[in-house]
């Protein structure tokens, strides 16, 4: 009989501190695997980062997650914490086109539009785009046998107008890029299997919403002291569930030994080595492909194509009186072809968070959001210059002469991974190259999504495939048991700074 392996011998490292990665150890650790978790900066959670201005806790990075998929609701009622979410006062919102703010027409599905009278309604497009967009209705099919961009095959169906004023800057809320670049299968997929199956996309796009529930429920949920709020809880529940959580510190090197692998760590002039029988490597595209290069060179060579935006969210904290004119609804959104707006996106957080307008009524906290992929240049200036560039965009749409009582920069530099054309070819790539790998496994917002539930997703779907390889036969072990710590030992790769 084949005896199977006892997982509380077994050691399982997680590279990368990440939401992804705090989610993956978390579920090993749950099924009694010896976790250590290998953050390379000072802090755990990744993007997600709340701390406090004027007295108010605001998040610096992702400030919620959607509530229509099951995986993020799920992992905070695991905790314990699902009477503790709050959702949005309000989600409507609307898009700065043309000069003015105008409301986000109903019926499209991420800026494609399928009620040609809500759209006109708007205003958001001009008359001649506007005019262009029914043509779909009969044009003929549009072929389409491999992944194409979104710009390409939206811009055919119903104008490039829709594609720029539309598609694009809700797009761009998600992951700052080009719609000229982004693959229509991977950031639009529920359209993009749609119009699989119908010439007209406004056709399919209608489908799209009647096949959605009829009361979905809310849209969006957090934390009541902000999202940033959720890695700390998780990273309790791994230490309670005897995981290690280890941060400042690097993963320099990965190399495959007899049983398991051989982390790198530290600097190069002091390394230590980390032996384990399970990775995860939960960590961007960049760094992971460093650790695989050694060994696992197709997915390291694929990882490596994978290109990130960097953006920055100018925090402001305004006396409640100082908006002339305060816009209705949660935030706008701003087209890259709008002219003379260095802002992409503003969000009035005490608008949409009730819980942050009764906790200081007197304050209104604002979150604008700038950068855009190759746009890097426009974050090449100095923290007075990007909170100076957030002030005028309030300024312009909705006259606050005053300054500001406080404000806060936060930069992410490389922090948005790009679904370009041809995306998911090469996840399946790289995911075909690491299965071949026993007991290895990458997870992370590279692969199936940026949001808080993919991410968690995409990790849950790692911790199980290395669950399953540690409840296999019985494996060879290095030495005395599942780790060594020594120094000098191990690879000496381009150091790593997991994320």
């Amino acid at each position: 009989m084949t005896r199977l392996a006892d997982l509380s011998t077994s050691h399982a490292v997680v590279v990368g501190g990440g939401i992804a990665g705090l989610a993956a150890a978390r579920t090993l650790a749950r099924d009694g695997v010896r976790v250590t978790v290998l953050e390379g900066s000072p802090r755990i959670g990744g993007k997600l980062r709340v701390s406090e201005i004027a007295g108010l806790a605001v998040d610096e990075g992702a400030e919620s997650m959607l509530a229509r998929r099951p995986e993020g609701l799920d992992l905070v009622g695991d905790l314990g914490r699902s009477d503790d979410l709050v959702n949005p006062g309000t989600t409507s919102s609307a898009i700065l086109s043309r000069g003015a703010l105008r409301r986000i027409p109903s019926g499209q599905v991420m800026g494609v539009p399928s009620d040609l009278r809500a759209l006109a309604a708007s205003r958001v497009l001009s008359p001649a785009g506007l005019a262009r967009v029914p043509l779909d209705l009969v044009l003929p099919e549009t072929p389409r046998d491999a992944d194409v961009s979104v710009a390409d095959f939206i811009g055919a169906r119903v104008g490039r107008e829709v594609v720029d004023r539309l598609v694009e800057p809700l797009l761009g809320g998600v992951y700052a890029g080009r719609a000229e670049l982004l693959s229509f299968d991977s950031t639009l997929p529920a359209v993009a299997a749609a119009a699989r199956g119908h010439r007209s996309l406004i056709s399919a796009v209608q489908g799209v919403r009647d096949a959605a529930p009829r009361d979905p429920g809310p849209v969006f949920a957090t934390l009541p002291g902000g999202l940033g709020a959720l890695p700390p809880l998780v990273a309790a529940d791994i230490t309670a569930a005897g995981g290690t959580i280890r941060t400042d510190t690097m993963v320099r090197g990965l190399s495959r030994r007899p049983g398991g692998w051989r982390l790198t760590l530290g600097a190069a002039r002091a390394p230590e080595s980390l032996d384990a029988d399970a990775v995860l490597i939960a960590v961007p595209a960049a760094p992971a492909s460093r650790l695989l290069k050694q060994d696992v060179p197709a997915a390291a060579h694929e990882l490596a194509g994978i290109e990130y935006a960097s953006m920055a969210i100018v925090t402001l904290v305004y006396r409640a009186g100082a908006f002339p004119r305060l816009p209705k609804g949660s935030g706008y959104l701003v087209p890259a072809v709008e002219a003379g707006h260095g802002v992409k996106a503003v969000t009035f957080s005490s608008v949409k968070w009730p819980h942050l307008r009764d906790r200081e009524p007197g304050l209104i906290a604002v979150r604008c959001s700038l950068g855009r992929f190759g746009e890097e240049h426009t974050l090449q200036r100095s923290d007075e210059e990007l909170a100076a560039a957030a002030m005028a965009e309030l300024a312009a749409t909705c006259g606050v002469a005053e300054p500001p009582a406080e404000t806060r920069v936060t930069r992410w530099g490389g922090g948005l991974p790009q679904y370009n054309v041809g995306h998911a070819d090469r996840v399946a790539r790289v995911r075909a190259a690491v299965a071949a790998e026993p007991g290895l496994a990458v997870a992370g917002a590279a692969y199936d999504g940026l949001g808080i539930p993919a991410c968690i997703a995409s990790a849950r779907a790692a911790a199980a495939r290395l669950l399953e390889h540690l409840r296999g036969p019985e494996r060879p072990r290095g030495r005395e048991g599942a780790e060594d710590v020594s120094d000098g030992a191990g690879g000496q790769a381009e150091g790593t700074r997991t994320q």
